[in-house]
């Protein structure tokens, strides 16, 4: 996809610094830290799941012997 963005001229010349010196481009650079923030996002989400059933395992009526399988889950 192109797409077309506005950066302020400070920041693009410190960018396009960065990215000589790491020998990729302004793009590269763009595209890494996009990748990185998605990245940052799944691993957060991981672990408010995590700590999500961590929590419900603390309640009586939640623990893992009671949770039903995902089969189980769709056949009801």
């Amino acid at each position: 996809m192109k797409t077309t963005i506005e950066i302020p001229d400070d920041v693009a010349h410190q960018a396009k610094i960065i990215a000589a010196e790491r020998r990729t481009t302004l793009r590269g650079l763009v595209l890494q830290g996009l990748e990185h923030i998605l990245a940052v996002k799944q691993v957060r989400a991981r672990d408010r799941t995590k700590r999500l059933f961590a929590e419900m395992d603390k309640l009586p009526a939640f623990v893992a012997k009671n949770r039903l399988s995902r089969s189980d889950a769709n056949a009801r």
